[in-house]
């Protein structure tokens, strides 16, 4: 097989299906870009996830005034009760569970909620009576937080134990409901991109019908014929790779780590090493995309 026919085959079938190349090229952009988002997002994911359930505190909130659930009457929940529960957070019983703990006071909550909504209407509508006692525990294990609400629940003064991590599964909730939609809306560009390069492919085999003709007659096998249309749709939608791995390390590198990781400092992000372990993918599943579906496409047109 004699390279120099072979590549002036590709480069006379890219002339002449420019703008469908250029259709082929950003549809694959697209897709892979949008699969290249969903992998880093769920790496994301993953990373919030170990981040934050190991800093994930329960909080032991006392009854207030104003408290009308769990054990409390309206009434607040006096000294004598305060102390039992550290008692119990002190104890043989806890204290192997437990790596720290504080009281916060109804002071310290209301200047930790004043800095938290700052700039937001609703902090001038809150006063220290408002706010509520709590103890917040650091666990050895997260994953123990039963036992703490267990112990804890049924003493007088206490109003409820929350763990954090009940709020953060929400969110993460969240995250994986895009990272799937992500997915989706991917997998149905890459159908539309492998559709589009069989199109692309059977319009460049009809576009040289004659020349096709002729190799047959002068006894050229299928697999010369085909390997010019291969090579077309794989430089096609290595293009559009190419074009989505330069798109998710621009994301990751200006984005997210230039401006997310700045606003949020105390988050921990994806960054370019992870950006580039995701461009490998996007280069593999577009030639190979590509790859299939030429070789299917001109295939079928040889039979015909």
């Amino acid at each position: 097989m004699r390279l120099a026919l072979v590549l002036g085959e590709v480069g006379q079938g890219l002339r002449r299906n420019l703008s469908m190349v250029v259709s082929v090229v950003l549809v694959t952009f697209i897709s892979l870009t949008f699969v290249g988002t969903a992998i880093l997002l769920q790496a994301q994911i993953n990373q919030m996830k170990s981040y934050w359930y190991d800093r994930a505190q329960v909080a032991v909130y006392f009854c207030t005034d104003f408290s009308g659930v769990g054990g409390c009457d309206q009434t607040a929940a006096t000294p004598e009760q305060v102390a039992a529960v550290e008692a119990q957070l002190e104890s043989e019983t806890l204290a192997p569970f437990i790596d720290a703990y504080y009281f916060e006071d109804r002071e310290q909550a209301f200047e930790n909620f004043q800095a938290q909504f700052e700039g937001n209407a609703i902090a001038s509508l809150v006063t220290p009576e408002l706010m509520t006692e709590a103890y917040w525990v650091n666990l050895v294990d997260p994953t123990q937080s039963q036992i703490l609400a267990d112990a804890l629940s049924g003493l007088a003064g206490v109003e409820s134990v929350v763990d954090q991590r009940s709020y953060l599964d929400q969110i993460f909730n969240i995250l994986n409901a895009s990272s799937f939609t992500a997915i989706g809306i991917a997998a149905l560009m890459l159908v539309a991109a492998a559709l589009l390069i069989a199109t692309t492919i059977r319009l460049s085999a009809f576009s040289r019908r004659r020349e096709l003709g002729i190799m047959r007659l002068v006894g050229a096998s299928n697999r010369f014929i085909q390997t010019p249309f291969v090579i077309e749709g794989v430089v096609a939608a290595l293009i559009g790779s190419v074009l989505a791995a330069g798109a998710v390390v621009a994301i990751v590198q200006f984005f997210v780590q230039g401006y997310l990781s700045e606003t949020l400092p105390q988050t921990s992000f994806v960054g370019l090493d992870d950006a580039l372990l995701v461009v490998p993918v996007l280069l593999g599943v577009g030639a190979l995309l590509a790859a299939v579906s030429a070789n299917v496409a001109i295939t079928r047109y040889l039979r015909v």
